[in-house]
Parts: C-alpha cells; sequence; structure tokens
C-alpha cells in the first residue's frame, strides 16, 4: 500500500490481521467481522516465524489471515501464548494492546477450537494419533513441569472398554513417578486408540519434518523373532507370536532392509556351531554354559533354533548351516581331528555331518606313480590328476580344492544354501592345510560343461530355434538339446576360401585379422601391403555377430576393394610414402578430434579400429630402383640445405651476440630514465593520494548535508501534510459557511417573490403615471425660465427635450387634457 493513501481493511468473519503504526511502532491485531480505514502511517505486516520479524504488505489481500482452526479429534501446538485473561484478540475489534506473552513456551491446546493469535505468536494443527493395537507412538518430555501439571489434560482413549467401563469417554495412562526434561516414553496401541498429548510433552514424528507420527510395531508370526538393540548394548531376542513394542531406549535391528527373520529350522543332518559369549542356564535341561564355550547344535537337540544375546554364531567365510555329506556305498571320506590330527577314513553309504568343532574333511592328490599302480591304462584318471597338480601349484593352497568340494559335494546334500543368520557371529579363516584328494567317477558324469575365455562369444542353439549368445569368461552348462552353432573361418594370408577352420567361438575383443593385398596404383604400377586389421564386435544385439558365417573373408574382400579403389587415385611416388596415412585414412577415416571412428559394418556389428601396415612393395624392380635413386638424391640436397642452414644459424648467433652488447649499454640508459621517471611518478602518486583524500573528506561531509536534508526534508514533508490537513478543514468549514449563506440569500429571494407577486398590474400602472406627471412639473417648473427665453410655452419646450423618451406619451396625455392653453400663459419672447 502506497505512504500517503488511505485504505480500508475489510475483514470477514474468521478473519485477522496486523497494523503496524510508524509513529508508535506498536502492532494492532484486527479481528473480524471488521471495517477499518489505514491512515498514511499505519500499514499491514505479516509476521515471519522463521526470522522472527514483521514483513511489510504492498497489498491488503496479502495481510488477511484466517483464524486457527482446530477441529474435533485434534489439537494445536499454540507457541508464545497469552494469559487466561486475554488468551486470544477480541472478534470483532480493533485490539490495540498485546498481553503480556510467554515466549519460548508451548501449549496444547485439544480441538475443537477457532481463535486468531496476537502478534509473534504461531500455531501449528496436529490431528489426533489414532492407534492400531500393533502401532506405537514415540513422546518426549519437553517440560517436566508442565507436563507433571497437565498430565490428566491429556485426551486418552482406551484400545477396549472392560466390562462396566461402557459409559467411561477417557482412560488416564499412568503417570511415570519421575519426568524428566528429554524422557522418552512409549504409548502402545494395546493400550490406547486416541491420544493427545498434554502441555509439556510432544509426539515425535518419524521423520523430522514428515508429519508422520504414528509407527508401526513388529508382528511376529510363529518361527520368527526379531532383535532389539538398547542403547546400553544390550540385545533383546523377541520370538513370535507376539506384536513387539520397543522400550524409549531400544531401536529394532535391521538386516538386508528386514527387522523380522525367520527361526532356523534344523534336522538330523543339519547344524550350526556357536559360540557362548555370555553365562547362561539352559531353560530345558537346567545345563549351565560358560562364557567361551562352543555348541554344535543340530536337528537332533532342537528342530528349531532361535538365536539367544548369549550365542553368536561361527561361520566359515560364508557358511553358516552345516549340511550332512552323502557318501554312497563303495566310497568313503576323509575326515581330520583339529585337536589331534589324526585322519580317519569314514566310508559309505551313510551321511555324514562332521562336528565344526573339530572335525574337517579333507581331499587327497596322488601323484602320477601311484595312480599308474592303482588305476592301469586309466589314461582319464591321469590326465584328471595331473591338471588337479597342476592347478595345485598355480593357487593358493587350500583355495581352490575347497571350491571344488562344495561343488562337488553340493550335488549330492540334501538341502539348500541358507541365509544368513541375524544374530552375533565370529568369521574365522582356515588355519590348516587340508590334505588332498581326487574324485575319478564323477568328474565327466555331469551335464556338458563350455569354458568361455575372456573375450570370446559363442552362440547357443537348441531345437526349437532359440537363440542366446554367451559372453566370456563365463562358464555354461548345456540343456539335454542345446549346442554350440559353428562358424567357417578363412585363413592363410592372403586369406582365401581355399583354407578354412571351423569354430565355435567367436574372439569379440581385440581381434586380429592379417591379409595382404595387391593395388594398381594411377599410373599403373602394382603395389603389394601387407596389413593388419583390429577388430571389435559392437551393439546391443549379440544375435547379430554371427549372421555372417566367414566374417574373415567377408572383411578382407570389402577392404580389399576399398585400398584398390584408393590406390587408383594416387600416383606410385605419392602412394610409396605416404602409405601407412592413405590405407589408415581409406579403411579408419580421416582423422578427427585426436581420433578415428574406425569402419563399421552393420551386417554383423563388426567394427576395424585399428590397420597396421607391415610392409609396402613395389612389384617393378625398376621402378623401384628408380624411386630409391630419386630419394637418394633428395636426402643429398637435403643434407646440403642442412649444412648452409648451419653456416647462417651460426652468423646470426655472432651478430646477435654484438647486437646483445650494445643493447644492455642502451638498457642501462633506459634503466636510469627509468628511475628518474618513477620517482617523479611517486611524487605525482603522492599528491593523487593528498587529493583523493580531500575528496573523500569532502564527499563523506555532502553525503552528511544529503543525509540532514533528508531529514529535514522528511520533517517538511510531514509539516506539509500537517498545514495541508488543516488547510482542508478550513475550507470544509469556508465551504459549509458559503453553503449557509447561499441558502439564506435563497430564503430572502423567494419571499420577495411573493411580496411582488402581490402587487398588481392596474396599481403598478397608477403608481408609474402618477411618477411620471410628478416628474413631468418638476421639468416644467425647472423649464419655465428657458420657455420665457425662448418665446415659446414651457410644453413645447419640453416637448423638444423628451421626444423619443418614454416620457414622451405622458406628455402628450397631458398635453391633450389640458389642450386649453390660454394665450394669456404664453409668455412673449423678448429679442
Amino acid at each position: 500500500m502506497a505512504d500517503g493513501q488511505n485504505k480500508d481493511l475489510v475483514l470477514a468473519p474468521g478473519e485477522f490481521a496486523y497494523v503496524l503504526d510508524t509513529t508508535k511502532g506498536v502492532v494492532s491485531t484486527i479481528v473480524g467481522s471488521n471495517n477499518t480505514s489505514l491512515s498514511a502511517n499505519q500499514y499491514p505486516v505479516l509476521w515471519d516465524s522463521d526470522k522472527r520479524q514483521f514483513v511489510r504488505c504492498d497489498e491488503l489481500n496479502r495481510a488477511r489471515q484466517s483464524f486457527v482452526n482446530v477441529p474435533e479429534g485434534s489439537y494445536v501446538v499454540l507457541e508464545s501464548p497469552a494469559d487466561s485473561r486475554s488468551s486470544h484478540p477480541q472478534e470483532g475489534a480493533n485490539n490495540t494492546t498485546t498481553p503480556d506473552l510467554q515466549f519460548g513456551r508451548r501449549v496444547n491446546i485439544p480441538g475443537p477450537a477457532h481463535f486468531s493469535l496476537w502478534p509473534r505468536q504461531t500455531a501449528r494443527v496436529v490431528q489426533g494419533h489414532q492407534l492400531r493395537s500393533n502401532q506405537f507412538l514415540t513422546a518426549r518430555v519437553y517440560n517436566d513441569e508442565q507436563a507433571a501439571a497437565n498430565w490428566d489434560a491429556a485426551v486418552v482413549r482406551p484400545q477396549a472398554l472392560g466390562e462396566g467401563d461402557g459409559q467411561k469417554n477417557r482412560a488416564a495412562i499412568p503417570k511415570p513417578d519421575h519426568l524428566t526434561m528429554g524422557q522418552l516414553l512409549i504409548i502402545k496401541g494395546t493400550d490406547v486408540s486416541f491420544y493427545i498429548p498434554p502441555t509439556g510433552v510432544e509426539v515425535l514424528s518419524q521423520e523430522e519434518g514428515a508429519g508422520s507420527y504414528v509407527r508401526d510395531a513388529v508382528t511376529l508370526e510363529r518361527l520368527e523373532y526379531c532383535i532389539l538393540l538398547d542403547e546400553s548394548g544390550n540385545k533383546r531376542f523377541v520370538p513370535g507370536p507376539d506384536v513387539v513394542f520397543p522400550k524409549p531406549t531400544e531401536t529394532f535391528v535391521e538386516m538386508g532392509g528386514k527387522v523380522k527373520f525367520r527361526a532356523i529350522e534344523l534336522n538330523e543332518i543339519s547344524g550350526i556351531h556357536v559360540k557362548v559369549i555370555a553365562d547362561y542356564v539352559d531353560n530345558k535341561d537346567g545345563s549351565v554354559h560358560n562364557t567361551g564355550e562352543e555348541l554344535f547344535i543340530t536337528g537332533r537337540d532342537q528342530a528349531i533354533y532361535f538365536p539367544r544375546p548369549e550365542h553368536s554364531i561361527v561361520s566359515y567365510g560364508d557358511q553358516q548351516i552345516y549340511f550332512a555329506v552323502a557318501v554312497p556305498a563303495g566310497e568313503g571320506r576323509y575326515v581330520l581331528d583339529r585337536l589331534t590330527g589324526n585322519i580317519k577314513l569314514v566310508k559309505g553309504p551313510m551321511m555324514l555331518l562332521p562336528d565344526p568343532r573339530r572335525e574337517v574333511i579333507v581331499r587327497r592328490v596322488l601323484d602320477q606313480r601311484i595312480v599308474g599302480l592303482l588305476y592301469p591304462g586309466n589314461q582319464r584318471a591321469l590326465e584328471v590328476n595331473k591338471q588337479l597338480q597342476e592347478i595345485s601349484q598355480q593357487l593358493p593352497v587350500g583355495e581352490h580344492f575347497t571350491q571344488r568340494a562344495v561343488e562337488q559335494y553340493a550335488v549330492r546334500s540334501l538341502t539348500a544354501t541358507s541365509e544368513n543368520i541375524a544374530s552375533e557371529s565370529f568369521q574365522r579363516k582356515a588355519k590348516f592345510t587340508p590334505p588332498r584328494t581326487i574324485t575319478l567317477d564323477t568328474k565327466y558324469d555331469g551335464a556338458v560343461m563350455v569354458n568361455v575365455w575372456a573375450g570370446y562369444a559363442v552362440l547357443v542353439t537348441d531345437s526349437v530355434g532359440q537363440r542366446r549368445v554367451v559372453i566370456g569368461p563365463e562358464t555354461i552348462l548345456l540343456e539335454y538339446n542345446e549346442s554350440l552353432m559353428s562358424m567357417e573361418l578363412s585363413t592363410g594370408t592372403p586369406k582365401s576360401d581355399d583354407k578354412t577352420v571351423q569354430t565355435a567361438y567367436l574372439r569379440v575383443h581385440n581381434n586380429r585379422v592379417s591379409d595382404k593385398v595387391t593395388a594398381e596404383t594411377s599410373d599403373l604400377c602394382q603395389v603389394s601391403l601387407t596389413l593388419s586389421y583390429r577388430v571389435n564386435f559392437e551393439g546391443n544385439e549379440p544375435e547379430r555377430w554371427f549372421e555372417v558365417e566367414n566374417y574373415v573373408k567377408f572383411l578382407t574382400d570389402h577392404l580389399r576393394s576399398l585400398i584398390r579403389n584408393t590406390a587408383r587415385q594416387h600416383g606410385v611416388e605419392n602412394f610409396y610414402k605416404d602409405a601407412i596415412n592413405i590405407v589408415r585414412d581409406a579403411v579408419l577415416g580421416v582423422q578427427q578430434s585426436g581420433g578415428r571412428t574406425g569402419r563399421l559394418f552393420s551386417e554383423n556389428g563388426m567394427r576395424v579400429y585399428d590397420v597396421e601396415v607391415l610392409d609396402v612393395k613395389i612389384d617393378n624392380a625398376e621402378i623401384a630402383k628408380l624411386l630409391t635413386q630419386t630419394q637418394h638424391k633428395t636426402v643429398e640436397a637435403t643434407l646440403k640445405v642442412v649444412e648452409a642452414e648451419r653456416n647462417l644459424e651460426n652468423t646470426k648467433r655472432i651478430e646477435k651476440a654484438k647486437q646483445g652488447s650494445l643493447e644492455e649499454c642502451a638498457g642501462t640508459t633506459k634503466l636510469e630514465r627509468h628511475l628518474e621517471t618513477q620517482a617523479v611518478r611517486q611524487a605525482l602518486d603522492v599528491n593523487l593520494a593528498k587529493i583523493q583524500a580531500q575528496g573523500q573528506e569532502v564527499l563523506r561531509r555532502n553525503k552528511l548535508k544529503l543525509a540532514e536534508r533528508t531529514v529535514l526534508k522528511e520533517i517538511s514533508t510531514a509539516e506539509l501534510a500537517i498545514e495541508k490537513a488543516q488547510e482542508d478543514q478550513k475550507l470544509a468549514l469556508a465551504k459549509i459557511e458559503i453553503e449557509q449563506e447561499l441558502h439564506r440569500l435563497s430564503v430572502e429571494t423567494q419571499e420577495f417573490v411573493k411580496r411582488t407577486e402581490a402587487v398588481s398590474q392596474d396599481m403598478i400602472a397608477a403608481m408609474q403615471a402618477f411618477g411620471d406627471k410628478h416628474l413631468i412639473e418638476k421639468i416644467s417648473q425647472a423649464m419655465a425660465p428657458l420657455a420665457i427665453l425662448g418665446g415659446g410655452s414651457v410644453v413645447d419646450v419640453l416637448k423638444q427635450l423628451i421626444d423619443g423618451t418614454p416620457l414622451q406619451k405622458v406628455l402628450g396625455g397631458l398635453g391633450e387634457s389640458d389642450g386649453r392653453t390660454r394665450s394669456a400663459d404664453r409668455v412673449p419672447v423678448t429679442r
């Protein structure tokens, strides 16, 4: 709102606004319904709770605020409340006086409520907290005195009414014996279905500023459990079925995005290895377990295992549940006793479940001599044993064979891999060198296995026409109806269809294809090129890589044609001298931005990203000899030019030394002049600094004068506004007086008109005739001497005098009535 303009602030019921008086600095609260005219010294403001200051509103509409509306089932958190005598501004009035506010205090007011706010108050309406039986609230005491005093003012509804409680509408939560500031409270949904906190207690949201207050408890089914971690570091394991509410200082332990975990199912051929980390007594059999003791719990002891806070799971690598290994009839396993070092042979048929506290299954590798003795003529056994020995020498001891044992025993295991157990755990590594063994009968009994090396790909097809590409490094097992598609590739140099090779492996990265090309230049000279291409296969559709059966022949044929066409555009001398760049530009494209795009074959996604020109040879010996001689002459001429340039360079250096000596002398003179110039410049800088200081002082004084004049101008403007208001008042009073005088004159005029209307026309004519005759008589008396002097009558003289005037008619009548003028009346004129 512009200064000096009067505006009307109209507020409807349920609206209020703040108005600042700039002359007093007072903020008034205007509550609707109300219509207030704002003077030039008043303008509307809003309270910015973040900046803790009033913000001026340029528009009246922005100043309007709605009442705080708290419906039933909600409450409002009011900051900086007022005293109870004037808790809220009066409706329909201009509240110019703001009561004392309790800044920094908060009160909770349950609904329904509808009120406006005093300046510098803020209110936040929160919906009442409705709880199901598996939900809870976390509350915090922010004022222990207010919480204790207002504890019974909380709005609480019980979750389930007991017998005889049908008329109750409130169920109080027992007040703790001791309340402290910052104390956390848990409001359980099993006890309360609806809750509004009292003053001094606030309900915490799940996330800062999220506005979500109700939290979900953990509902556990049978065979489920959860873990709660206390601030003291202790853990609490709760099995299901149950609804678990945390204590104020507890949080749920989360693993893998879950807070509920399944109990561990064990049977006679599986078990877990645990270590006791705290003393406890088993409730089932009363046995005492001490800290540091290790247990191996199997399905014979406990079919369903719930972790305990006194237990810590011991795992080797990722293995937490130990499964039995099937030992068929006629086979055996070596078992190592970790404590004594004794290795025993366990024979099948049986399900072997070693105790991990002291037993480990080991394997044994036989050397070639023992294999030959035990399995004569078994070439496969020799080859497998040789491979195992080579691998054992290349890899760390125990690493490969542990993995191999898991792969082989997993086929015979009766259970699958389990999930990680949510519990305390120890990680252990193998502290021994496992003995070596070998399985001779099962290596080749499984499905067809293909190892795809790094940089290679294979196309797997089946009998129904489905295809998939496998890119290495990867090991795949083929289905019964799957096979690898083969390709026929050209070999030799140059590449041709005469020598081909069958393969199923396509090298897709860093492939190298060599070829020899014979081309003819523009001057009909034959040139032989030995080339090596670098090839990659690209694209998101790897099946297209196999759409060209002989990609080598396809590549070389296309590039041969391209190179021959390029050679026809160059002479033999130019082509021989710059063959590498010409071939690379033709095959890879012209170099741009420090690189080449390469050549892409859209038919199979093949890209040639580099080409090496290994050799360039001219087939005609005479032409080759001429080119060699020409090159020698060129080199000889070049050497002569280099020698002449070297002599020129030496001469330049001598003359440059002489010039340097002269330049140094001139430099000394120049330096002396420069120092003199610097001295003069410094003096000028000092004078300039003084002038600038004086100018800044004058500028500062002018600014002070300008500020003083600004203040005087504001005072003069205010005085003129006051004088203008006074003059406007005087003008309004004068206007009123003029209007009254005009009214009086109007009344008098009307009265006079009424009086004049009372005079008749005959009376006016008589009075006029009487007046005219009286006037004639007066004139006649005055004109008598003139008539005597003229020798005529007075009437004649008078007629001559008033001829053409209104009195002529009166005189005419007079003449007729007095026509009997006697001759004696005429006075002779003496000449």
